[in-house]
């Protein structure tokens, strides 16, 4: 293939698309992974390589390629992040037979679906494994098994009874699925990773229908699903030809291969995007100096590409706030907005003295603190930690158990005005919209006494739900006992349960499985009422401040970046220990020894994500324990220069 020609100012990575349709229509077709960082214009690249590959775009090679995917009935699979990005990609493509976008999800269920028994032996084996791995790393240690480990071994093992006995499994990758049956999304993931390693058949069947497989955002997609298809892809020339887009700096999620760089095969090729077209030089510039910084701690290489900002965007403002993280909750807030009244000083935009930028938090124990959810969310982080919070998936809408909380009764509270007065037509259009009016009796005096008790129950529901003193508990209650609407096995047994709650397990202890979620239920029944109505909006993405994880993807003209170690409540991110108001901890030192991620690896990568979403300015707020320790570091950091670090009057 001739050299690519070398470009330079805005056009720098003009050559980038000719040069992937090159490796795709090579003879035989060449794998590749393109280092795409942020703001690089990847989705553009991604669907001009798809219009030449496809003859959209009058292209020889490309044109070849698709009379044959038109002749053997195949095409080119596009596996996305999110739901929004495979409908920003098929818009920007147009009607387009010979490709097929989708996330992940979708297109590991639509390789699997319907094969049962296939299913149950992945699922069984994946579980197996767990079970054997976890029981040897527990016999490992000094205390052995412990009475909480032995709970979750024996909840391992009831899961592979579960499967066992399952014939039918049930899934849909846009929605929660319920009953018998009815597989998490994790599940559909570990399956269709196990088939496609331990089923020729399924191999053969992905390399008929796709010859090509696009991923995005490659650096989050589960290690266990790509390694399956690297796998397929090799040798060159197997029949399955992989591309992977991404930004190993911009992971996010443990599900990702810690350095995926290093994962690509040797023989693969390694275009890289250069640009970033998003921002101001200014914040280019920093997130390039973040991402090179050899801090104490750091075990990832500091490999990637330096970007460039186009040529007209010289500008762009950035300054860092430094505060005591001993302040209140409400002193920290208004030490926020100084910080936004010294932007708008700085900038002259109107944004930073109207609310109108956004606001980023190190986590959603942050977030739920500074929105004045945390009981509400700390109660469902305990049943299920991996559904709780929103994701920039999109796909988390709180754990499945409490749906009848976050839909039915949210639906039902909107009937009811302020003064607890009910609009009786618009409560029946939501026992309708979920099907409660159905199963009415067809005799009219039980008609008439099942809609008396269920306009009691209601009633004494939006009673309890306009007070402010209400519990979850409360409000639930008369909707339970008048069975209003389906309510999932377990949150009928846990409200059931009067018994206390366990006691949380102290330093260094294990906690069970149940213990945890039995807390968890107590805590959530306990919690204010009113709470749940700003945790759905927090779910929604409609709260004014978002974590990293909600925004990734996203792009704001102006952003304030909180780092608060204290009140994000966690240990495996430390924007102070970045920044010098803390030190390197006993557990980050190890796993230098050892060459593992630290939490100085995780924070930096959260730090360029979160200030790689700014346009045209930037506010970086740290709450620290050492200030002035703080202060010192960034001084010397080169990070910032004289005038753009501020401490927090």
């Amino acid at each position: 293939m001739s050299t690519v020609p070398v470009h330079s100012g805005n056009e720098r990575d003009a050559g980038v698309v000719e040069e992937i349709c090159g490796y795709l229509t090579e003879s035989p077709p060449r794998s590749y992974f393109l280092f795409a960082g942020a703001g690089s214009g990847k989705t553009r690249t991604l669907v001009e390589v798809l219009r030449r590959m496809t003859g959209v775009v009058q292209h020889e090679k490309g044109g070849e390629l698709a009379r044959r995917m038109r002749i053997y009935g195949r095409s080119i699979r596009v596996v996305t992040y999110t739901k929004n990005a495979v409908a920003v990609i098929n818009g920007r493509l147009g009607d387009n037979h010979l490709v097929c976008v989708s996330t992940i999800h979708a297109f590991c269920w639509e390789l699997i679906s319907g094969f049962n028994d296939d299913i149950r032996d992945a699922l069984i084996s994946v579980k197996q494994a767990q079970l054997e791995k976890e029981t040897a790393e527990a016999l490992a240690k000094p205390r052995g098994i412990t009475p909480a480990k032995q709970r979750d071994l024996d909840e391992i093992r009831d899961d592979i009874a579960a499967f066992a006995q399952t014939e039918v499994f049930l899934y849909h990758p846009d929605r929660d699925t319920y009953g018998a049956g009815a597989l998490a999304h994790k599940h559909v993931l570990d399956a269709t990773a196990w088939l496609l390693t331990h089923r020729a058949t399924l191999r053969a069947i992905l390399k008929d229908l796709y010859p090509i497989i696009l991923i995005d955002e490659s650096q989050d997609t589960m290690k266990g699903m790509l390694d399956a298809l690297m796998g397929l892809a090799e040798p060159r020339g197997s029949g399955l030809t992989l591309g992977l887009l991404g930004d190993h700096r911009q992971r996010i999620y443990t599900d990702g291969h810690a350095d995926l760089p290093s994962r690509v095969p040797g023989n693969w090729a390694t275009p890289e995007l250069q640009m970033n077209h998003r921002s101001q030089l200014r914040i280019v510039k920093l997130i390039n100096r973040i991402w090179e910084a050899k801090l104490e701690g750091r075990t990832q290489p500091a490999n990637g590409v330096e970007q460039h900002a186009r040529t007209e965007k010289t500008g762009g403002v950035v300054r860092i706030f430094v505060g005591d993280t001993n302040r209140t909750v409400e002193k920290k807030v208004t030490g926020e907005q100084w910080c936004a009244d010294q932007m708008r000083q700085a900038t002259g935009a109107v944004e930073w003295e109207t609310d109108m930028y956004q606001l980023l938090a190190l986590e959603h124990k942050l977030v739920a603190t500074r929105g004045e959810f945390l009981d509400a969310y700390s109660a469902m982080a305990l049943i299920d930690p991996n559904s709780a919070a929103p994701s920039g998936s999109g796909e988390n809408k709180g754990p499945s158990a409490v749906q009848m909380l976050l839909n039915e009764l949210a639906q039902l509270e909107a009937c009811i005005n302020a003064e607890g007065v009910l609009d009786q037509f618009c409560a029946t259009e939501v026992f309708r919209r979920f099907g409660r009016l159905d199963s009415l009796s067809e005799s009219e005096g039980n008609r008439e006494n099942r809609a008396a008790e269920m306009l009691t129950a209601i009633n004494a529901f939006a009673a309890a739900s306009i007070d402010p003193e209400a519990t979850v508990e409360q409000v639930l209650t008369p909707a339970l006992s008048a069975n209003l609407f389906d309510a999932h096995p377990r949150l009928s047994e846990a409200f059931s349960d009067k018994s206390a709650p366990p006691p949380p397990p102290g330093r260094g202890e294990e906690e069970s499985k149940t213990d945890r979620m039995r807390r968890g239920w107590c805590a959530l029944f306990a919690a204010p009422w009113s709470q749940l109505q700003k945790y759905r909006t927090y779910l929604a993405g409609d709260s004014s401040m978002a974590t990293h994880q909600v925004v990734k993807g996203s792009e704001f003209s102006h952003v304030m970046v909180v780092m608060d170690d204290k009140l994000a409540g966690g240990h495996q991110i430390s924007y102070d220990k970045i920044f010098g108001g803390a030190e390197l901890s006993k557990s980050d030192r190890d796993n230098m020894d050892k060459g593992k991620e630290t939490s100085i690896d995780r924070t930096l990568r959260l730090l360029y994500v979160t200030c790689s979403r700014a346009q045209e300015s930037l506010a970086l707020v740290l709450w620290s324990s050492d200030p002035a320790a703080a202060l010192e570091r960034i001084k010397n950091s080169e990070w910032f220069s004289e005038g753009e670090f501020v401490a927090i009057e």
